[in-house]
C-alpha cells in the first residue's frame, strides 16, 4: 500500500521530517510547500491521506478540520490531519511532543512562573503541557500583546523560559529572542528551534549553567504521535529515543580543534568517510573567498584581517548539518567563534604533543614557541571543546575512537 503523507508549511527545504518518517515507518513521506493563498485549496484538496502542519498553518488546520481531538481544542490549533470517514480529523501532537521533552528534561514546571515566547500555533500546545504540569503562573510574550519585549522587566521573576517563535532558528542562526540575565530565578529554558541544534538562547542558557533542552526530541516525539494517528497503530514510546538518537547523529556536526599541525585536516577526512558526512575546512574555505593563500593574507593584510575571514567561515560552517568540519589551531582566539562552531554538533579537541606538530606551511607555528602557544590555547581548546581525543599514532585508530566517544 502506498501512503500519502507528508508536511504542509511555507519553507521546508531543510525539514527533518522526511528523515524522521523514514526512522519511523519506511513510509513515503513528502513535503507539500505551499503560499498562504495555498494552503487553505491543498488541506481541503483531499489530495493526501495524512498531513503534519507547520509554520505558519496550523491554527489554518484547525478552523479547516471536520473534528478535532480534546487535546487539539485544549490548544487551538492542530498540527496533525488525517482522513476519517470522508471528514478530516485534528489533532496536535505538539502537546505529546513538548511533554515528552519536558518530562526528560526533569526539569520541573511545578509551581514555577513561565514565560511563554510566542503566540503562534505551537504557543497553546506549550501553554497547555505547562498547566498539566502544575505551572504556578503562564504569562504569554508578544510583539503587540499586554506583555510584550518592550516591558520584560514585569517578569523578571520568570523561573522557566519556552521560546515559541521561530528567532534563532536557520537561517537567523545566533540570534536570541531575549537576555537570560535579566531573570536572575531562571531554573529551565526550552526552545522548540530544531535547526540549530543548539540555538542562541540555549548556549546562553548554557553558560548560565542553567538546564536547557531543544526542539529536536520534541520534533521526534511529534512525529511518532502523528506516525501513529497514520497508521491507526500505535507505537512503543521506546522508538523516540531510538529515533532522536539516529537522527542527532545523522545531523549534528564534529568539528575538530587543536593546535595546528595536529592532524585536523588527515583526520576529517577519514571521519567525513566513516560518518557519510560532507568535510569543509575553515581554511580551505577563507582562501577560496580571499583568492590567496593563508600565508599571503598573513603577509599583505596581517592577523586581524585573517581572523574577520576566520569568523565569517566558522559562522557558514556551523549553519551547515551533516558535516565534519575541520578548523586552524588559532580559530579559538577569538570567542565569536564558539557559538557558530557549538550550535550544530559536537567539537573534538584534537590533541598531538607537540614535537610532533607539523610546522610547514602555518604562518604563526613556523617559528614559534610551541610550548608557550600550547599553554596559551589549551584552555580555549577545553573550553570549546566537547571530549578531547589524543592524535599521536595512526589516524584511523583515532577517527574511530572519536567514533566510538560519538556513540557511533
Amino acid at each position: 500500500m502506498t501512503y500519502r503523507f507528508g508536511l504542509l508549511g511555507r519553507t521546508l527545504s531543510h525539514s527533518h521530517s522526511p528523515k524522521i518518517h523514514r526512522l519511523l515507518g519506511g513510509y513515503g513521506y513528502s513535503l507539500f510547500e505551499r503560499g498562504p493563498d495555498e494552503a487553505e485549496k491543498f488541506i481541503l484538496s483531499g489530495e493526501w491521506d495524512g498531513l503534519n502542519v507547520t509554520i505558519p498553518y496550523k491554527k489554518t488546520a484547525y478552523r479547516l478540520a471536520d473534528e478535532v481531538s480534546a487535546t487539539a481544542e485544549k490548544c487551538g490549533s492542530v498540527n496533525t490531519l488525517v482522513h476519517r470517514n470522508g471528514k478530516i480529523y485534528g489533532d496536535n501532537t505538539d502537546y505529546y511532543g513538548f511533554l515528552k521533552t519536558v518530562l526528560k528534561s526533569g526539569i520541573a514546571l511545578r509551581q514555577k512562573k513561565c514565560l511563554v515566547l510566542g503566540d503562534g500555533g505551537a504557543a497553546g500546545a506549550v501553554r497547555a503541557v505547562l498547566s498539566d504540569l502544575g505551572a504556578r503562573d503562564i504569562v504569554t510574550v508578544s510583539r503587540r500583546g499586554e506583555n510584550n519585549y518592550g516591558n520584560l522587566g514585569l517578569h523578571a521573576d520568570a523561573e522557566i523560559i519556552v521560546n515559541a517563535t521561530p528567532i534563532g532558528m536557520y537561517p537567523g542562526n545566533g540570534v536570541s529572542p531575549v537576555d537570560l540575565s535579566l531573570f536572575p530565578r531562571l531554573s529551565g529554558v526550552f526552545d522548540l528551534i530544531f535547526n540549530p541544534l543548539r540555538t542562541k538562547l540555549l548556549l546562553d542558557a548554557e553558560r548560565l549553567s542553567v538546564p536547557c533542552a531543544g526542539g529536536l526530541y520534541m520534533l521526534v516525539a511529534q512525529a511518532k504521535k502523528s506516525s501513529d494517528l497514520f497508521l491507526g497503530a500505535e507505537k512503543d514510546d521506546a522508538v523516540i529515543d531510538e529515533v532522536y538518537g539516529a537522527l542527532k547523529r545523522e545531523v549534528g556536526n564534529v568539528v575538530l580543534v587543536g593546535m595546528p599541525g595536529c592532524g585536523k585536516t588527515t583526520v576529517g577526512a577519514i571521519l567525513a568517510g566513516k560518518l557519510g558526512k560532507k568535510l569543509v575546512d575553515t581554511d580551505e574555505t577563507i582562501e577560496k573567498t580571499a583568492g590567496q593563500s593563508i600565508p599571503a593574507i598573513f603577509e599583505k593584510y596581517g592577523e586581524d584581517k585573517f581572523r574577520e575571514l576566520e569568523t565569517d567561515a566558522a559562522k557558514a560552517a556551523g549553519k551547515l548539518t551533516s558535516t565534519v568540519v575541520t578548523t586552524g589551531g588559532g580559530i579559538v582566539k577569538r570567542a565569536d567563534n564558539f557559538d557558530p562552531l557549538r550550535q550544530n554538533g559536537t567539537v573534538v579537541y584534537l590533541t598531538r604533543k607537540t614535537e610532533n606538530l607539523a610546522r610547514e606551511g602555518r604562518p604563526l607555528s613556523a617559528d614559534a614557541d610551541l610550548e608557550k602557544m600550547l599553554a596559551e590555547r589549551a584552555p580555549l581548546y577545553e573550553a570549546i571543546s566537547d571530549f578531547a581525543v589524543p592524535n599521536d599514532g595512526d589516524p584511523q585508530k583515532t577517527a574511530d575512537l572519536i567514533i566510538e566517544k560519538l556513540g557511533g
